[in-house]
This record gives C-alpha cells, structure tokens and sequence, in this order.
C-alpha cells in the first residue's frame, strides 16, 4: 500500500489510536510487574474502547499466552506481542476479493445513513481507477436521493448508471442493469439496494428477488454481498451485521466514518465475532479516502 495513503489511514485512526494505544502505553510505562492487575487494566481499555467483551477477553488470554512464550519480563515489551495477537485475529483467512473472478456482481446493502451511495461511488472509482468496466444499478427505488445520489456519485467516477423512477421495482432495475451489463462486456456491476431493516420481511423477499434475477440472468457471473457498516456506532454495528447475517449471506464489510470515530476497535470485533473479512475502510470523505483493507497496515498504523 502505497505511502499517501498510509499516512491517511494513520491520521484517520487518531482518535482510535489515542483511544486504545496511548491508554496502552501509558497502563505499561507505569507498571512494575506483569501480574493480573495488569492484565485486567489493559482488558479494561480493549472493552471500552469498543472492542466487545468477549473479544478482548480473547485478546488477552492470547496476549498471556504470548507474553509467557516470549518469557517477557518487562511490561513494555508486551505491545509487539499485542500487535501480534491482533494481526493474527484479523489475518485469518484475510483473502481480498479475487479480483480474477469476472465478471463480477456487488450487491451492497446496509441501513440508511451508513454511507452505503457514497461507497459504492469510491467503489465504482477504485475499480475504474484499476482498468476495469465499471456500471452501477440504482435498486434502491425507495429513496429519490439515493437514485441522485448515485447519479452525482457514478458521474464523478466516470462510470455508467442504469435507474428506474422512485418507487419501481429493485429487481426489475437489477434486470436491466445485468442486460446492459451484458452487452457492454461490464467487468464489475455494482448494484445498490434499499436499507430497510425494521421491515425484515419485505427486504428479505427484495434481496432474493434480486439475487434469484441474478442468478438466472446472469449465471456466469460471481455475486459478493458488501454490507457497509457505520464505525460511529461502535458494537451497534455488529448488532445491525448479525440481523443482516439472518437475512442473507454476507461476503464482507466495507466500515465507513472510521476518521471520525474513537472506536476503530470494531474492526478486530467485527473478524472475531462475525468471521467476516473486512474488505474496504473509509477513512475520509474524498473519492480516493476507501481503500482495500489490510490488516498489517491496519495494525502498523493503530499503533
């Protein structure tokens, strides 16, 4: 990953990393001895800064682990081991989309307000960005801004848009887009969906409408579902992945607003938890401020 952006990611963790690793630093540069105490305080810091109870109590179980492996003596040697331990929960299985796989369908879903439009736009931008035939789907016909939205989005990134009117039909919309998809030898079709979670049924019968349309029309091609969690709302989006999760299969997260949140822990919750790989962070609101995550920059950069 190249520097810019890792200068990004680093200040966009700032309000974790104060958060978390100053509290850290500061629990280890005053300790005399590695005891319980300490490893109580340190779980203490993991849990509120939102990295779920369950999780860091299985972080410093590990972390013990580590430290007595290692023979470490000195409290302020514990944070490589730390890092490790984190790396080791965020690299399981860490596979980034096979890109190789086209064509591609991306169904993104997720509650209103996350930054869903706003993601599928830097989306459509990184991919146009990495040579590839973008188009994306307006199927979320239930909110006249998103269709706009999406509008503004796909114009910026320079990528086609296949709309209905507000109000029509999500799947008929997806069926359109996968035809045009077709002709135009689209390498990745990014299709938008409504976010209505308080109506569980409806949305569940919309997205295996949408899936079964694509499915039939377009078999050839490799569908991933995206879910695009808010960071600002801490353990509150782990909450919203798993009645998500009961809804339909979920491929990967794409975490938004993590510059403007103290809770950049949810990212370890959310591997741990829901075993679900993170696949992009917003750290910004520019077109180039999503970025494929990973998990080594993402440690190297929270400490």
């Amino acid at each position: 990953m190249f520097g810019g952006f890792f200068d990004k990611l680093k200040d966009g963790l700032t309000k974790t990393r104060n958060n978390i690793t100053q509290k850290v630093s500061g629990v280890l540069n005053l300790a005399l001895v590695i005891d319980d105490d300490l490893y109580e305080e340190l779980e203490e810091i993991l849990i509120t800064s939102d990295i779920g109870v369950d999780t860091s109590i299985y972080i410093i179980e590990k972390l013990r682990k580590k430290v007595k492996e290692y023979k470490i003596k000195e409290p302020t040697q514990i944070i490589p081991c730390l890092k490790e331990v984190l790396m080791e929960i965020l690299d399981q299985d860490e596979k980034l989309t096979d890109n190789e796989l086209l064509p591609r369908v991306i169904l993104v879903i997720g509650v209103n307000g996350v930054g869903k439009t706003t993601s599928i736009g830097k989306m459509a931008s990184i991919l146009k960005a990495n040579k590839y035939k973008v188009l994306i789907a307006a199927a979320d016909t239930f909110r006249a801004a998103a269709i706009d939205q999406l509008e503004i989005w796909s114009n910026r990134a320079g990528v086609g848009l296949i709309k209905h009117q507000e109000g029509s039909d999500p799947a008929a919309v997806v069926f359109d887009a996968v035809q045009a998809a077709k002709a135009r030898k689209v390498d990745v079709l990014i299709c938008d969906t409504a976010g209505r979670l308080h109506n569980k049924k409806n949305l569940m019968d919309e997205l295996a409408k949408i899936n079964r349309v694509i499915n039939r029309e377009y078999s050839e091609a490799h569908l991933e579902t995206l879910l695009v969690i808010d960071a600002t709302t801490g353990q509150n989006g782990i909450q919203q992945a798993k009645q998500f999760m009961e809804i339909c299969p979920i491929d990967g997260i794409i975490l938004t607003k993590l510059d403007g949140t103290a809770k950049g822990g949810i990212v370890i919750s959310i591997k741990r938890q829901l075993n679900i790989p993170v696949k992009y962070i917003g750290v910004g609101e520019a077109i180039e401020d999503l970025q494929e995550f990973n998990s080594k920059d993402f440690v190297e950069a929270l400490f």
